[in-house]
């Protein structure tokens, strides 16, 4: 196994989250370097392409967060071996990713303007992911994406939906999933609820 440090903010979400469970699911030694976003500026220049999450992997880097749920996925066996449901897993993350960005421009946005983006997005962009994300879950069986059984694929749709139902979005109802997407709020559940899953976030409280 090789030696593998995580380097991404100091919070439990987002983009540097799935990899993390992942390697805590399957129990691989993992360094979790945590920078506090304060300190960032001071990072930003050293990291792959100035962005975060990055891996140092035997000291070697590697960016981009779903290049790195793919290589981390596979290390803790939670990527498909078969090149459809492979195929699958990177389209949902892909998604996923693709609506996280937009989400993510809004916070440059101040006042009405932002407002007006983000209630835009809550009435079409949001619901509209969510449903077809929902229909891949759907063509998977309804509890898991493929095989049925966790992959990065659900670590990372269960990251984004809790983000969704925070409540921490203003002008994004928090309930904007179980209105449009309802399959995705029991998934939520369901991720949540996965043994070793519940038992890190146990330990992250104390």
């Amino acid at each position: 196994m090789p030696k593998i440090t995580l380097v991404y903010f100091d919070f439990d979400g987002s983009r540097g989250e799935a990899a993390r469970l992942a390697m805590h699911i399957a129990g691989i030694p993992f360094e979790d370097r945590r920078i506090p976003r304060n300190d960032w500026p001071k990072h930003r220049d050293s990291a792959p392409f100035q962005v975060l999450p990055f891996l140092e992997v035997d000291g070697k880097p590697l960016a981009e967060s779903n290049t790195i749920n793919r290589y981390v996925g596979k290390l803790a066996g939670l990527y498909p071996k078969d090149d459809w449901n492979a195929a699958r897993v990177d389209e949902v993350m892909d998604a996923i990713e693709t609506i996280t960005t937009k989400i993510g421009a809004t916070f440059a946005l101040e006042g009405e303007a932002k407002q007006k983006a983000r209630e835009a997005l809550a009435a079409g962009s949001i619901p509209r992911y969510a449903q077809q994300i929902e229909a891949r879950l759907k063509e998977g069986g309804g509890e898991w994406f493929v095989e049925n059984r966790l992959t990065v694929a659900d670590l990372k749709c269960f990251l984004w939906v809790r983000w969704l139902k925070s409540g921490a979005l203003d002008h994004i109802p928090a309930d904007v999933v179980d209105r449009s997407a309802p399959l995705l709020a029991k998934h939520l559940e369901r991720v949540r609820n996965y043994p070793k899953i519940a038992a890190y976030y146990a330990a992250r409280k104390k």
